[in-house]
């Protein structure tokens, strides 16, 4: 399955607008990119990114379609939307979801597109913004051997780490456990800190025991140290309130599993607490405050 045209990319936010330049840099391909905000796409004008008047022209001209979208309302809104994916489209074309989209929803979206003929991968990704910037994302990719080898060339270059872990839906399976289990990490962590300094332990002093010893950590060596220990939790990173969007994908998929997922729910409401708080925007390690304060 492969259709002519250029690489299009939808969702220019903190990671589509470093993916979609490094897309540019790398491919050898001409990209059209479109957002919903200007400035993004006046940035990558510069990297030889040409903007698309809407979703609808994308579509019509791309042979293969990239999103980075916030969340599942928004990627079925792009698809099945007026003047989405499925109204434009063509048959041959390739979508790929780098979102966290729910696993049933991807289901149901690559049904309709394979009615149009059109392929579909989920590729959720993963890692930190700076990755994003230098091209070493992890991407867990879901859906049929031939499109995943179709489209690995244009996944080089964004990502460095590259899996192909099933049929559809089994990439964002894995980018929805990863999330959960490193939102619950960061809980773990953000407790311990607090409690080690409360006790008259460093937190340097203890997170860099703790990177020796058994509780070392991805968690620790970026969530940790980065941000937990200088309490720095900026605006326009991943903020709280995609983190519990992530975590309510996978505390859906447990339910649809009938697993308890007991931890992952009171990371839920530790979330919860501090979007209430007002630090939705903020990086979700700002949970941190919560626990501080005696909550969750």
């Amino acid at each position: 399955m492969s259709a002519s045209g250029p690489l299009g990319f939808i969702g220019l936010g903190v990671m589509g607008e470093a993916m979609c330049r490094n897309l540019a840099h790398k491919s050898g391909e001409e990209v059209i990119g479109f957002d919903l905000a200007p400035e993004p796409l006046a940035r990558l004008r510069a990297d030889g990114v040409r903007p698309a008047e809407s979703v609808a022209a994308l579509a019509a001209e791309a042979g293969i379609v990239f999103l980075s979208l916030p969340g599942g309302k928004e990627v079925a809104a792009v698809i099945e939307g007026p003047g989405g994916i499925l109204e434009r489209g063509r048959q041959g074309q390739i979508v790929v979801d780098h979102g966290t989209t729910p696993v049933d929803l991807t289901r149901r979206l690559a049904a309709a597109l394979a009615e149009r003929g059109i392929g579909f991968l989920d590729a959720p990704v993963a890692r930190t913004r700076a990755a994003a910037a230098e091209g070493t994302l992890s991407v867990t990719v879901g859906g049929p051997e031939d499109l995943f080898r179709a489209v690995r060339p244009r996944l080089a270059c964004v990502a460095t780490d590259i899996a192909h872990c099933g049929g559809t839906g089994a990439g964002q399976t894995v980018k929805i456990i990863n999330n959960m289990v490193l939102i619950q990490t960061v809980v773990a962590l953000a407790d311990g800190l607090i409690i080690g300094e409360r006790a008259g332990v460093e937190g340097a002093v203890l997170f860099d025991c703790l990177s020796r010893g058994s509780a070392d950590s991805f968690a620790l060596r970026n969530h940790g140290l980065k941000s937990l220990l200088p309490d720095d939790f900026p605006e326009r990173a991943f903020p709280a309130t995609y983190a519990l969007k992530d975590l309510d994908c996978g505390l859906h998929l447990a339910e649809e599993t009938g697993v308890a997922a007991r931890a992952a729910r009171v990371a839920r409401s530790i979330l919860v607490e501090a979007i209430a708080a007002g630090l939705g925007p903020r990086y979700f390690p700002v949970l941190k405050k919560v626990l501080a304060q005696g909550g969750g």
